[in-house]
């Protein structure tokens, strides 16, 4: 018999699965798209990834990273605890015969010890209970020597204390919204992403065009993005109740603990993706 699942929050499950009902990701140029994967797969290493390679994507959502991966490999894992989500990224991977769907949470993975050859879980480890298992889970699924990339959310680290006032003030709001019903939030985080996401994503862009650094300016990172992105991404950010944020340091730590050597973060934003390498052996 199967263990029940642990290491996940029901509500998370059910808002994500609401989010990319919603946001299937059809409205996304190519062109962004690829922009989007470039920026978080850019320290991955293609060049050790055979065509026949068997990887996972683990927290899939809608299939949008799977859409770039899949023609590079053999073989692609696409997991999600959300069957909601794993019914869009069926219809956006229609055309991917190589890749494989499965209910399932970090505690669930339907793969055998050391039987992946890479694998990668992009903004979904920060919403569970237990960051540090699900990161352990994915490595114990890893070959000798594969890579793992992953993205958490930053502590904002390496940003001025304004900054972090400023998270802390949109903190109050999350908290608010991701309890509203799943209408409410969707509409309530609308809101925000026209009211807020994209006057200032556009200001920093003006002021980038007049050779201004804006790499501080709130929500800059959204600059060259389409107002859909942002709109995704406002709905991701107030309507999920459980987020966590770490340092480049803790992320660090966790990976090694996980048995992941040769670790690699990116200096590009979005902050912090890392990759590693599984070692000879690994914690449980």
């Amino acid at each position: 018999m199967t263990a029940a699942p642990r290491n996940l929050d029901p509500d998370v499950v059910q808002g994500f699965g609401d989010e990319w009902s919603r946001f299937d990701q059809s409205e996304l140029t190519a062109e962004e798209l690829r922009t989007m994967f470039d920026s978080y797969f850019s320290i991955f290493p293609w060049e050790d990834i055979s065509e026949g390679a068997l990887g996972f994507d683990l927290g899939c959502g809608s299939g949008r990273w799977a859409r770039l991966v899949a023609p590079r490999v053999g073989r692609l894992i696409c997991i999600d605890a959300s069957a909601a989500a794993l019914a869009v990224a069926r219809r956006n991977l229609a055309g991917a015969p190589n890749c494989e769907f499965h209910v399932a949470t970090v505690d669930q993975i339907p793969l055998q010890p050391e039987s992946a050859d890479f694998g990668y879980s992009l903004g979904v480890l920060h919403h569970v209970p237990d960051t540090q298992a699900g990161i352990n889970e994915c490595a114990r699924r890893l070959k000798v020597g594969a890579p793992f990339l992953i993205y958490l959310y930053y502590a904002f680290d390496q940003r001025p204390a304004w900054f972090t006032l400023l998270w802390r003030w949109s903190e109050w709001l999350r908290a608010i919204v991701s309890r509203m019903p799943h209408g409410l939030r969707f509409l309530s985080s609308q809101i925000v992403a026209a009211l807020v996401y994209w006057p200032l994503a556009r200001t920093a862009r003006v002021l980038e065009l007049l050779g201004m650094n804006v790499d501080s300016f709130p929500l800059s990172f959204y600059r060259r993005r389409s107002f859909y992105v942002m709109r995704t991404d406002a709905l991701d950010r107030f309507g999920t109740r459980l987020e966590k944020r770490f340092t480049r340091a803790q992320i660090e730590v966790m990976l090694h603990t996980a048995g992941l050597r040769d670790i690699q973060f990116s200096e590009e934003a979005p902050f912090w993706c890392a990759v590693g390498r599984k070692a000879q052996t690994s914690r449980p």
